[in-house]
């Protein structure tokens, strides 16, 4: 299950782990501008972890999704 929420700033798309066991944590992702972030609490350590993309790291994951392994160089 996903939610997309639009913010002043940012596109917020919350991804809920709805398995039936080993369910892991809400992430959420924001888009934003220039960059888009990927965050998730962890309950181990009581933190959120976030990570920020460029929007062209995000383009390159985007396109790295359905490619067969290798190194490849988006032109």
């Amino acid at each position: 299950m996903f939610s997309i929420e639009h913010e002043f700033d940012a596109t917020v798309v919350t991804l809920v782990d709805e398995g039936e066991s080993h369910l892991q944590e809400d992430v959420v992702v924001s888009s934003f501008e220039e960059c888009v972030t990927v965050e998730q609490y962890d309950p181990r350590t009581d933190r959120t972890h976030k990570i920020t993309l460029s929007m062209t790291q995000m383009r390159d994951l985007a396109a790295a999704i359905n490619m067969p392994e290798g190194v490849y160089r988006r032109g």
